[in-house]
């Protein structure tokens, strides 16, 4: 199991953290921003595909900001398997 962390960018959060295992996404955490809806996010998302995930999540927008925590766990995962 591979664990990352990422430092979203334009959200509330401060920070968001994921295990990797066979391309499966486990144990979503962010610090910081609408603490219910992220654990939320994390519950929905355990065991799933995590490029799944990202193509779900990817463009979400939070009032106008052009981004969302959701959005940020996406690039999080797309910046993951392009450095991979």
């Amino acid at each position: 199991m591979e664990h990352v962390t990422f430092r979203p960018r334009g959200v509330c959060s401060r920070k968001i953290e994921f295990d990797l295992e066979d391309g499966k996404l486990h144990n979503v955490v962010y610090e910081g921003g609408c603490n219910g809806n992220l654990k939320a996010v994390g519950k929905l998302l355990e065991g799933r595909s995590a490029k799944d995930a990202a193509d779900i999540l990817r463009g979400n927008d939070c009032n106008g900001r052009g981004t969302s925590c959701a959005d940020q766990l996406a690039k999080a995962i797309d910046q993951y398997y392009t450095e991979q």
